[in-house]
């Protein structure tokens, strides 16, 4: 018997496979417990649809995230830290602090989680640094931490 699996199981594969199963496993263990649907056409069909749509969706997201990406690309942001005599910092520019940064002067709103710092910034001057869009585009920002 065909089985169209609703999710991932483990021994029997991932959502969406079309998998053969014996009658009596069908019948007992998987239909029952919502963990497949027997392989119609009408089934088959609603399947095609659903992956064409989410195909589509996530072809949209990667078109937004990369267009998002140009639109950083030529902006920079301003984050002003507290400076100690002789030009020495307080502290350091977190991810937290360009994200607010960047949505306070683009009006852009940027994951924290998604930017990539190599390290603490924790001097005063210009740097590059990478966001992680999507998982196939990487933006890049132009950050100027000054003295405030």
């Amino acid at each position: 018997m065909k089985i169209i699996l609703l999710q991932d199981e483990k021994k029997l594969g991932k959502k969406g496979d079309i998998i053969e199963a014996s009658e009596g496993y069908a019948r007992n263990y998987i239909l029952p417990k919502k963990i497949g649907v027997e392989a119609t056409s009408k089934n088959l069909n609603d399947l095609k649809l659903h992956k064409a749509n989410e195909d589509r969706i996530a072809k949209e997201q990667l078109d937004a995230a990369k267009a998002l990406a140009a639109e950083l690309e030529p902006k920079q942001v301003i984050v002003k830290i507290k400076a100690g005599e002789g030009g020495r910092t307080f502290g350091s520019v977190s991810s937290k602090e360009i994200a607010a940064a960047c949505m306070e002067q683009h009006n852009i709103e940027i994951d924290k989680k998604k930017i990539l710092l190599p390290e603490n910034l924790k001097n005063f001057g210009s740097y590059e640094i990478s966001i992680k869009l999507h998982s196939q585009v990487t933006g890049k920002l132009t950050v100027k931490v000054v003295e405030s």
